[in-house]
């Protein structure tokens, strides 16, 4: 996990290894929150058909069932939100693990990883403004 300080120098660092494309891809981002949205329910419902057999869970499972609710407000409100075809707009990373996908998708994974799974507000508003004082 790194401290504030140690993430805002990520941010920076991340912008300037970070290279754009101008190719265009398919829409992604919807189809993508439907997969994950499957994929999340059908784990549910394994972990719910766990409990009924009397077997034990673990307690990110426990979480998750505890949590679901908040998990599919947040994905009716994506889908209300974000209009079709929004992710084709976004700024894409021409080179990297992430090539293809918008360069939002690597800063996010980038911040909930150095952050171990935790954002703070605080934390987050440094790294990118740090990002943004390299690219934008």
């Amino acid at each position: 996990m790194l401290s504030r300080d140690q993430l805002k120098l990520h941010g920076a660092v991340l912008a300037g290894a970070h290279n754009l494309t101008a190719k265009r891809t398919a829409e992604e981002l919807l189809p993508r929150l439907n997969e994950n949205e499957r994929v999340l329910i059908e784990t549910c419902d394994l972990l719910i058909s766990a409990l009924k057999a009397n077997l034990k869970i673990a307690p990110a499972g426990d979480w998750l069932l505890d949590n679901f609710y908040l998990i599919k407000e947040q994905v009716h409100t994506a889908r209300k939100h974000l209009p079709k075809g929004y992710s084709r707009e976004l700024p894409r990373l021409g080179i990297g693990p992430s090539a293809r996908l918008p360069r939002v998708y690597d800063i996010a994974l980038e911040t909930v990883t150095h952050g171990d799974g935790r954002i703070d507000p605080r934390s987050l508003n440094s790294f990118i403004e740090a990002y943004q004082q390299v690219t934008t």
